[in-house]
């Protein structure tokens, strides 16, 4: 077989990390008001009782971040203040995301209807979230530009949030212009309990019959290392994968390169004779796809 068209070029994680840091220089602020994280140090009470009702906020609001940071949250209903669908966001539900994170020791939230990828630090005081100085890249979205200009428009300001848990926890947000409804997934992290390893593996087009059963298929893959520039200085030999990887569907078309984040099961889980049980693989990108003839 010969491979021709390379299609698909991306950058490894360290690359890709420093473009977006330089893109986001290039990005004006939504709001010229200066955001300003408050702790626990900012609150001085010297009466005991006051002291407990703080206590208590600040302990619901720790779990209420948790909440909201161990799940990816996915539109599910966007309605008005009369209770009407908001269409040019309910039309595209499945693809509007909502993502709680921490970075460099701030609140950070994220927010994208498919197109841009909106950015912003937020506080939460009891159940009310206030985002402000949101920043975003500037890729003309075309049919989706005016669900992105609502979505932006309601994430911006205080908002009151409600959870509830359950096996698909959700999570009610309302403002003074709609009630949007989100639905929760456990991140990786969250879900495995560990912190992820990113490796990279090479994925034929090919697949083969399992060496241990050949009435099913493995994948066949090789292990890729990158230096600090993201330069390939190392290829591992091919070997079989009977395991799945969460988040990729394989293409019999192309030879791919994935950048998988990889998670140790607790060893009462795993089994020791078997090399896809001991671990999880969850897909973040394919950074290259090279057609097949």
């Amino acid at each position: 077989m010969m491979k021709r068209n390379l299609k698909i070029l991306l950058l490894p994680a360290m690359m890709v990390t420093a473009l977006t840091l330089s893109a986001c220089n290039n990005i004006s602020s939504a709001s010229g008001t200066e955001f300003k994280h408050v702790t626990t140090d900012d609150v001085v009470d010297t009466d005991n009782s006051s002291n407990d009702i703080t206590e208590q906020s600040i302990s619901a609001e720790e779990q209420m971040i948790d909440n909201l940071t161990r799940h990816h949250w996915t539109l599910v209903a966007a309605n008005d203040d009369k209770r009407q669908p908001l269409l040019p966001l309910t039309d595209i539900k499945d693809q509007v995301t909502l993502t709680f994170s921490q970075y460099q020791g701030q609140n950070a939230v994220s927010y994208t209807v498919g197109c841009n990828m909106v950015n912003a630090a937020y506080q939460l005081q009891g159940n009310t979230l206030l985002i402000e100085n949101s920043m975003s890249t500037k890729m003309s979205c075309d049919d989706l530009n005016v669900a992105e200009d609502t979505l932006n428009q309601l994430m911006q300001g205080e908002s009151l949030l409600s959870f509830v848990e359950g096996i698909s926890p959700m999570l009610t947000q309302t403002t003074n212009d709609a009630v949007l409804e989100w639905r929760g997934k456990l991140t990786a992290q969250a879900k495995y309990n560990s912190r992820g390893e990113t490796i990279f593996w090479a994925v034929s087009a090919e697949t083969k019959p399992c060496i241990n059963n050949n009435t099913q298929t493995c994948l066949q893959v090789k292990p890729i290392t990158y230096d600090d520039q993201g330069i390939k200085i190392n290829e591992g030999n091919w070997t079989e994968f009977s395991g799945s990887i969460d988040g990729y569907q394989h293409d019999s078309k192309h030879d791919e390169v994935l950048r998988l984040q990889r998670y140790q099961l607790d060893a009462s889980s795993a089994d020791k004779g078997s090399k896809a049980e001991k671990y999880a693989y969850v897909l973040d990108t394919v950074i290259e796809s090279s057609l097949i003839d």
